[in-house]
This record gives C-alpha cells, structure tokens and sequence, in this order.
C-alpha cells in the first residue's frame, strides 16, 4: 500500500510508530585492524563515508554483534546480511561474545549460500572479528575481509538499520525471562517476518527473499 494510505489507517485507529533506540557502545576503544577498509570512499572534501552496495549476490556481506538482556542474563546475536538483496544469510545466537560466536555465523552463512570465494565481508574492529580463528575462517572459504576505520561516518550503517529494526520489533517489546524465549522469538522473526513479509523501499517494495528470486537466475540464487 502506499504510505499516504498506511499513515490513514493507523490514524484512524490510534496506532503510533515505534522508533528504536541507538545501541549503547562500551567503553573500549577498538583494537587495531587487520583488514583494510573496502567499502570506504573519500568525497571531494576529504571525507570518508561508506557504501554498502552490490549488483550480485555474495558480493558484498555486512556483519555486527548485538546483545540484549533476559532474565538470566545478556544474549548475543552476531548477523551477517548480504548488500545486494538485505538477507540475513548468515546468524549465530549465545550466551557468551567469544569469536566462537562469529565463526559459526559465518560458517552459517557459507553452508546457505554455497560458492562465496571472493565475497567481502565488512565488519568493526570487535575482537570477535579480529580474533585469529574468524581470520582464518574466511580465508579458508577465500573471502575477504574488510574493517571499518574508528571515526568515520555511517562506518556500518547497513547492520545498524537491521539491528534498529529487530530492536523495536522484537528486544523492546517485552522482558524476556529466559534466553531461550528470546532466541526462538530472534528466529523466527528474521525468518517468517523480515525474510518473507516486510517489504522494503531500497528493494522496490520487494522482500529480500522476492528480490533475489526475481532478480538473480536459477543457476546463482542460493538456499
């Protein structure tokens, strides 16, 4: 529908959207990187902004670690979403932010995906994605990885958007006693809901499934 028509219904029924919050950062300041910056353009003024774009699939993957706390304690969710059709192919959910966490969505994200020789996979600088077993994973699947630098602008914005979303319609809408409750609600929003029912403006009000099926051939669409 359009938004004029959206806004009107939601009027009529006193319904308000939900704005999510920013992410709280810790207080560490990010070790050094040990991949360069690939998505990285400086402007005419010198500077430097980021594109997260791609014209295939397994071009170009984003990734970024979020937590949220439940009544036994915090849950860490590490994602990987593709640039190309904004999917989350790839996710790891724990208890503990230890680089194990990474290495499994990563290795997530290959088994769905297949042939990703070549893929650059941009992160932060966390410990989790500088840890020597990440590194080595990605060169055993021969991606290539990218960091962002410390100050610059929208430095991973593209998973900050995903993150915001799951923050406002999943994390703040309710206390989660436990972590399981949470990570089955995690689940299944980004499978059933994200993946098959929001439709997106960036991907001509398509679903990021719809997208790649309608825009990639048989031959190259992934599991």
């Amino acid at each position: 529908m359009a938004a004029r028509t959206a806004w009107r219904i939601c009027s009529d029924n006193g319904w308000w959207s939900a704005f999510g919050k920013k992410r709280g950062k810790n207080s560490k300041l990010p070790g050094p990187p040990v991949h360069d910056d690939l998505c990285a353009v400086t402007d005419e003024n010198g500077r430097v902004r980021h594109e997260f774009t791609a014209d295939a699939p397994n071009e170009l993957w984003v990734g970024d670690i979020t937590e949220h706390w439940t009544g036994e304690g915090k849950l860490y969710l590490c994602a990987f979403k593709d640039a190309y059709s904004n999917r989350i192919v790839g996710y790891s959910i724990d208890s503990r932010m230890k680089s194990r966490l990474a290495v499994a969505a990563l290795n997530n994200a290959v088994a769905r995906r297949g042939d990703v020789a070549g893929c650059i996979v941009h992160t932060d600088r966390g410990s989790q994605f500088r840890s020597r077993k990440f590194v080595r994973r990605l060169n055993h699947h021969r991606m290539v990885g990218s960091m962002g630098r410390v100050g610059a602008a929208g430095d991973n914005a593209a998973m900050e958007s995903f993150f915001s979303l799951l923050q406002k319609n999943v994390l703040d809408r309710r206390s989660w006693a436990t972590r399981e409750d949470l990570r089955i609600t995690i689940v299944t929003w980004i499978e059933r809901t994200y993946h098959l029912r929001r439709r997106q403006d960036g991907l001509g009000r398509l679903t990021p499934i719809e997208f790649e099926t309608i825009m990639t051939t048989p031959a190259s669409q992934a599991a």
